[in-house]
């Protein structure tokens, strides 16, 4: 952070906005961004999964611009926390695994002696833009991290004022600590800076990405009872209950803001971190979900509900990604987007349509560099209207240079159309390597 600060305050003060008074920040819209944590992007009853109810989730796509056909940047918790905080992908912010790869014979996480260094040298990477919290804090916002935070003390590197994780090591410290508490415990650190915001008169950033559904699937006992019946599998009836568990913490938060009578003045924006599909035989997750860049691990929905200012839509066509939360918050707070950022204003529909296409790619869980993401992609994505083509890394397991599916007809990738259509190959292929050209690709 010390040595990246010249380049950080510089770029900082040129999106400092005009001064505002008390005035104007009181009428400043608050937001609330919700991210769930291990979740596929069909188990909500609004997308009509035969089992899980989330009533309070669908009253919430109810009342939203919602697109069913979002995609985040990476299909791990890190580098896609990390994509939606930044509004880049991990190939431009460089976090694209979970740890750094260790030296032979070291094993350990962050505390372990000798291997601060290469932790550090990741965390440091969410400093070199400003994200959210800081911009947002340079417009008088409050913002507040709850659960999920991988880099490090949220208000040292993040910029927010308050925070639940402390990212001590010497404290256990690793991807959220006493964060992750929140919501399976109560949202009383969620309320409580709510009611100091409103003490001070200052909008309020919040994000929430709860440890849920996520490990350890241990869902009250009501819930594991009611979804015992409908699966002959235990694993699958604690996931199902987590996530159901989930919508109600989600209703619980909703709630309040409605009690407040903050419903009108608060954006709220929905999205997934990255999917998952829960294994029949274990607590693990099945192959094409999590860190797979199959539709299982980077799909997801996408909400907006701003009451008033975002017209309620059930999109089903669109195509957007986590990146364009980033400058969709900025930007509905009236703020300027930085040039780092590349998404697009979620109500910008006309933009969205033209851009037409969704990039991300999946990465070995361990980073071998920071400043080099080509040692640690594994397979680079496009999706464009209704095609997706997967480019794997020369040398990766997959054994295939492409695959190419139409997900109209195939959502769930069974069968690879490029040997018929290479035309649509080489199209796809030239979009792709505009967008990062990558690795050298299997022959």
């Amino acid at each position: 952070m010390r040595l990246l600060l010249p380049f950080f305050l510089a770029t900082s003060f040129a999106l400092i906005p005009p001064a505002a008074s008390r005035a104007q920040d009181a009428i400043r819209p608050n937001v609330l961004l919700i991210i769930s944590d291990d979740q596929a992007w069909g188990d909500y009853s609004f997308l009509e999964h035969p089992h899980i109810k989330t009533p309070h989730l669908d009253k919430l796509a109810g009342e939203s611009l919602t697109y069913t056909r979002g995609y985040v940047a990476a299909p791990l918790c890190r580098p896609s926390l990390a994509s939606i905080f930044s509004g880049k992908y991990p190939h431009q912010h460089g976090i694209t695994g979970n740890d750094p790869r260790l030296p032979p014979g070291k094993k350990g996480g962050r505390a372990t002696p000798g291997l601060k260094p290469l932790y550090e040298a990741i965390m440091t990477r969410i400093d070199e833009d400003p994200g959210l919290a800081h911009l947002l804090g340079l417009a008088g916002y409050l913002s507040l991290q709850t659960g999920k935070w991988w880099e490090g003390d949220p208000r040292e590197r993040g910029g927010f004022t308050h925070a639940m994780t402390h990212g001590d090591p010497k404290r256990g410290g690793r991807h959220g600590d006493a964060g992750l508490k929140v919501s399976r415990q109560g949202i009383k650190p969620i309320t409580d800076f709510i009611a100091e915001a409103k003490q001070q008169e200052k909008p309020f950033f919040i994000w929430h990405a709860p440890f849920l559904p996520h490990t350890p699937h241990n869902p009250p006992a009501r819930l594991f009872e009611k979804y015992q019946k409908k699966s002959d599998s235990r694993f699958i009836a604690r996931y199902w209950a987590m996530c159901e568990w989930f919508d109600e913490t989600c209703g619980e938060l909703l709630s309040h803001l409605d009690k407040e009578g903050l419903r009108e003045n608060t954006i709220v924006l929905y999205v997934t971190d990255n999917g998952w599909i829960q294994s029949a035989g274990s607590g693990r997750y099945a192959p094409r979900s999590k860190r797979s860049p199959n539709e299982g691990g980077v799909r997801t929905p996408v909400m907006i509900r701003w009451p008033g200012k975002v017209e309620q839509k059930f999109d089903e066509q669109t195509l957007v990604s986590s990146i364009d939360l980033a400058p969709t918050i900025l930007r509905a707070c009236g703020l300027k987007v930085p040039p780092s950022m590349g998404g697009i204003d979620l109500r910008d529909r006309a933009a969205l349509m033209k851009r037409n296409a969704v990039f991300g790619a999946a990465y070995d869980h361990d980073i071998h560099d920071v400043s080099k993401p080509n040692l640690s992609v594994q397979t680079r994505f496009v999706v464009a209207d209704t095609w997706k083509l997967l480019s794997h890394r020369q040398g990766t397991a997959q054994g295939k240079p492409v695959e190419l599916y139409n997900l109209s007809v195939d959502p769930a990738e069974m069968q690879n159309l490029a040997a018929r259509h290479p035309g649509k190959v080489k199209e796809l292929s030239a979009k792709l390597d505009a967008w990062w050209a990558g690795p050298k690709r299997a022959p």
